[in-house]
């Protein structure tokens, strides 16, 4: 696992690894990458059916990097805190599955884990732009949630980069992360709107190196966001 005080985060998906092999699937990419993504669906939310928590619960126990959990589900206001207790390091749900999605971060960070707020392809930013504080990341899909190997949609980076002045004007310290297509050919887009975590499954899943996959978006990403070493985000982890 690389150092967590990396200003860039690359967090594979597991949705695109070895299902039957999911603690070696972490392993293979383990000192290259800095959280693992793992998708909940509960074929409610979104129409797919994927992780829950006996898989986090037994990842948890066999790799160190930090898991990063999104949840796709209905109702996290019930959902969300179990996957803090087992020992989720960010849990992400969905601003469409809530109307009251402050009091579940604040119940998140109680918990010990990062708050983060998900923000579908179809739901604009705007409205939640004055709740930010109460979160540690906000992740922006670049498709549409609930399945993988979705084509990245570059439009939707307007909307990281209106949260990325946002939090700058506001001095957040605020991870700013996209999921959705990211590959060698969209990272440096995404890094340029103002991401500074993304989410790629079968750019390095489907790679036949995926640990030198995920070292080479990262570089990528590093040099795309050279230019904006004054983000406030850059330096917590």
């Amino acid at each position: 696992m690389r150092n967590t005080e990396q200003s860039t985060v690359i967090a594979p998906s597991l949705l695109a690894a070895d299902f039957a092999h999911l603690a070696d699937e972490a392993a293979r990419v383990s000192e290259e990458v800095d959280w693992l993504h793992v998708d909940v669906m509960d074929n409610h939310f979104v129409p797919n059916l994927t992780l829950g928590p006996p898989v986090v619960q037994a990842l948890r126990a066999s790799t160190d990097v930090p898991l990063d959990c999104h949840l796709m589900i209905d109702d996290p206001a019930q959902w969300a805190v179990g996957y803090a207790e087992l020992g989720a390091y960010n849990v992400s749900f969905h601003a469409e599955a809530t109307d009251d999605p402050v009091t579940i971060a604040k119940n998140l960070r109680a918990a010990g884990t990062k708050a983060g707020l998900a923000i579908d392809r179809d739901t604009p930013v705007d409205s939640y732009l004055d709740i930010l504080p109460e979160f540690d990341t906000l992740l922006i899909m670049t498709i549409k949630a609930g399945f993988g190997g979705q084509k990245f949609m570059p439009e939707l980076l307007d909307k990281v980069a209106l949260a990325r002045r946002h939090a700058k004007s506001g001095h957040l310290d605020l991870r700013i992360e996209v999921d959705g297509g990211i590959s060698a050919d969209t990272i440096e887009q995404a890094a340029t709107a103002g991401a500074d975590a993304f989410v790629a499954g079968t750019a390095v899943y489907g790679a036949s190196d995926p640990a030198a996959a995920a070292r080479r978006l990262r570089q990528q990403a590093d040099a795309a966001r050279q230019p904006s070493t004054d983000n406030p985000a850059t330096n917590e982890r």
